[in-house]
């Protein structure tokens, strides 16, 4: 097998899929098995202005009740890989999602995906677009920005150029089209990344901390022997980025601690979803 190497993003036309994906490709992945808070998940589908194909789907977690509104007005938006999707590396996104907006002080979470996967200036539009609608329907203000595998490039070029993300975290990040980065400090960075990935190298992860630099807040978290979608420790992955996210939203992190502790994707179907979301299309894997 050859070596890992550093990027997934798109090199040739056309990118795949050729159609993008719509919202009735995800049924049944609005809460994760073992949901356990009733949040509302509210599908949407985002316009677009640029590029081709005027949509991108996504879900929406809110808290589950008016009693319950978000105590800041920052949300967490969730990209996913080369081949677009909705769940997340082993789920994380699905089960986090609805952890966060079921917390006593919920932060709301978007899913998004892509029109075009792995094309990064159509990318960011999604991301872009994602931003205006959070902000223009639930006068969101502030994002902190996660990104699994190609999903860094995304994740560094809108952070490094939008004052209004407040955090920016990784798992198992490229670094092709990642150049953003280096005007993100000093607001706060969290990369995780599996020594025994064989999709993108670890050295992507180590070489993202060096292209930060020394005047921010930045984490670097390696999994000793774990894979590209950090299988063999997904809870704790998604704990500590769930710890960052509340970190960046201004949050009491050992309020919410216990409520991301809990399972709420089994390990055995945590694969499974990722092939129903999306997750494992054109060159992801989870190893």
């Amino acid at each position: 097998m050859s070596p890992p190497g550093t990027s997934l993003s798109a090199t040739s036309r056309p990118s795949t899929p050729a159609k993008p994906a719509r919202l009735n490709d995800y049924i049944g992945l609005s809460h994760p098995p073992r949901a356990q808070k009733s949040c509302i998940v509210k599908p949407l589908s985002i316009q677009v202005e640029h590029g081709p194909d005027g949509a991108v789907p996504g879900f929406l977690h809110l808290p589950p009740s008016s009693s319950a509104t978000p105590a800041t007005k920052t949300a967490a938006i969730l990209l996913s890989g080369a081949g677009g999707g909705i769940v997340g590396p082993s789920s994380i996104y699905l089960s986090l999602a609805d952890k966060l907006a079921s917390l006593k002080q919920p932060v709301p979470a978007l899913r998004l995906d892509y029109r075009y996967p792995a094309r990064n200036k159509y990318c960011v539009s999604d991301v872009q677009a994602a931003m205006k609608e959070l902000e223009d329907s639930y006068s969101i203000t502030k994002f902190v920005l996660v990104g699994w595998s190609f999903g860094g490039a995304p994740v560094f070029t809108v952070g490094g150029q939008d004052q209004r993300v407040v955090g920016c975290a990784t798992v198992a990040s490229q670094t092709a089209e990642t150049e953003g980065i280096r005007a993100l400090a000093p607001r706060p960075l969290l990369l995780l990344h599996g020594t025994g990935d064989r999709t993108l190298s670890p050295a992507c992860s180590e070489r993202l901390y060096s292209m930060y630099g020394a005047k921010g807040e930045r984490a670097l978290k390696l999994f000793d022997g774990d894979d590209h979608a950090l299988t063999r420790n997904s809870l704790e992955a998604e704990q500590l980025i769930g710890g960052f996210i509340l970190k960046c939203a201004g949050l009491d992190f050992q309020t919410g601690a216990d409520g991301l502790a809990e399972r709420l994707v089994d390990d055995d179907v945590k694969t499974e979803l990722m092939v129903k979301g999306g997750d494992l299309r054109r060159n992801e894997s989870v190893e």
